[in-house]
C-alpha cells in the first residue's frame, strides 16, 4: 500500500499541476479532465512518490500513459470541404482540448487518397502523425492499384473508428431523374449521356455495382476531393454526383440538388424522405457503408495505440461531438483497434471478391 505521504490531495497540488487542469475548456466533459489528470498529473505524482519507496502497477501504470510532447497532425488524403477533413476537424479540435497540445490538419490529396496515406504511412511512429483511415482507400484501392504506394495490410495500423454512415447519389436539378429507376432507364436509353462523380473509390463502386447489375452505362468523372466534385455537380457541369452526405446535405435542403438514394438499409436525418437502395428495389446496393477511422504507422508501440484508441473513444462519447457529427449525416461509431482492424480485413475481402467477380475498372 501507498504511505500516507504518498497520497493526492488538492492543497498538496502544485500551480503547475493545477494549471493542468483549469487550462482545459470547461465545454469539455469530466472524462476529459479525468484522462488529463491521469495523463499530466498522475504521472508527476507517482515519480516523486517513487522516491519515497517501488511503486510497482502504479508505477507501470504511469510508464504506459502516451501524452503526444508537441503538436500532433491529422493527415487527410482529400481536400478540404468533404466529410472527412469535417470530422478530422472535429476531433482535432477536442483531442487539443484533451492533450493540451495543438492538433493540425494537414490535406494531402491525390490518387483517390493514395497519396495521403502513403505520405502518412511514412511519418515517425511516435504518435504525433495519424491518418484518417478511409474505406475506399483501406479496402478498395488496394485491388485496384497496382502501386498504391504502400501496402495497406502492413504498413499502417487501425487505432479506432470514427464514423459510418451509407453514400447518397444526388443529382442536379435539370436532369430529369427522381429515383434509382428512372436513372436506370435513362441510362439505358441513352449510353454514357448521364455523367457521375465521384471523389474516391467507394463511392465510385457503389455506382459501378448499380452499372453491372442492371446493364446501365453511365459516364464517370474523377475527382480529388469532395469539395471540388459538389462545385461541379451544383454548376450542372456534371449530372449525378455519389458522395457522403456530409458533403451534400446542404445543398439538398436548399434545393440546390436532388437527392436520388442512399446505398445503406438506413436512412439519414439530415436528408429525411430520401429512399434506401433496399427501399427503391435494389437490395444489391443497400449495404454498401462508407466509414472512416484513425491510423497510425505500423511501427507506432503499442501503449501508443492503446492510448490513442482510448483518447478516441473518450473525444467520440461527448454528446456536443456526436451532435455535430450528425448535423453532417454522419454517426459517430466508435470501436476498440481491434473491432477495427477486423472490419477492415472483412470489407478489403468482401470488395476484393466483388471487384474480381464483377471485372470492375476504377479510374
Amino acid at each position: 500500500m501507498l504511505d500516507k505521504s504518498c497520497s493526492w490531495s488538492p492543497e498538496k497540488t502544485n500551480d503547475t499541476q493545477v494549471s493542468v487542469l483549469k487550462n482545459i475548456k470547461t465545454e469539455s466533459t469530466m472524462s476529459i479532465m479525468i484522462a488529463a489528470f491521469k495523463r499530466s498529473v498522475l504521472p508527476s505524482l507517482l515519480a516523486a512518490c517513487s522516491l519515497l519507496g517501488g511503486l510497482g502497477p502504479l508505477e507501470a501504470i504511469a510508464q504506459a500513459a502516451f501524452k503526444p510532447s508537441g503538436p500532433v497532425k491529422i493527415v487527410v488524403m482529400f481536400p478540404p470541404g468533404g466529410g472527412t477533413d469535417a470530422v478530422a476537424r472535429i476531433v482535432g479540435e477536442r483531442l487539443t482540448d484533451l492533450w493540451q497540445q495543438q492538433v493540425v490538419i494537414e490535406n494531402k490529396a491525390g490518387a483517390q487518397g493514395n497519396i495521403g496515406t502513403a505520405y502518412a504511412a511514412k511519418a515517425a511512429p511516435d504518435g504525433h502523425t495519424l491518418l484518417i483511415a478511409h474505406q475506399g482507400v483501406m479496402t478498395v484501392n488496394p485491388h485496384l492499384y497496382k502501386d498504391m504506394g504502400l501496402d495497406v495490410t502492413k504498413d499502417i495500423v487501425p487505432v479506432g473508428r470514427l464514423t459510418q454512415q451509407p453514400f447518397v447519389l444526388v443529382a442536379h436539378p435539370s436532369v430529369p431523374v427522381k429515383t434509382l429507376k428512372d436513372v436506370e432507364e435513362l441510362a439505358k436509353n441513352q449510353p454514357d449521356k448521364l455523367s457521375y462523380g465521384s471523389s474516391a473509390a467507394g463511392p465510385q463502386l457503389a455506382v459501378e455495382l448499380f452499372k453491372f447489375t442492371t446493364g446501365a452505362k453511365l459516364l464517370h468523372v474523377a475527382y480529388k476531393g469532395a469539395g471540388p466534385a459538389v462545385i461541379d455537380v451544383l454548376g450542372g457541369n456534371i449530372n449525378l454526383l455519389v458522395a457522403n452526405p456530409a458533403s451534400v446535405a446542404q445543398h439538398v435542403q436548399a434545393g440546390k440538388l436532388r437527392a436520388i438514394v442512399l446505398f445503406g438499409s438506413q436512412g439519414v436525418g439530415v436528408l429525411p424522405g430520401t429512399p434506401t437502395a433496399i427501399d427503391a428495389g435494389y437490395p444489391a446496393l443497400g449495404d454498401i457503408p462508407e466509414w472512416y477511422g484513425l491510423a497510425v504507422p505500423a511501427a507506432t508501440p503499442a501503449k501508443v495505440l492503446e492510448q490513442l484508441n482510448q483518447d478516441l473513444n473518450i473525444v467520440l462519447s461527448q454528446a456536443s461531438v456526436q451532435s455535430r457529427i450528425s448535423a453532417l449525416g454522419l454517426n459517430a461509431s466508435p470501436s476498440t483497434s481491434a473491432e477495427f482492424s477486423e472490419q477492415i480485413k472483412r470489407d478489403y475481402a468482401r470488395w476484393g471478391r466483388l471487384i474480381q467477380q464483377a471485372g470492375l475498372k476504377v479510374e
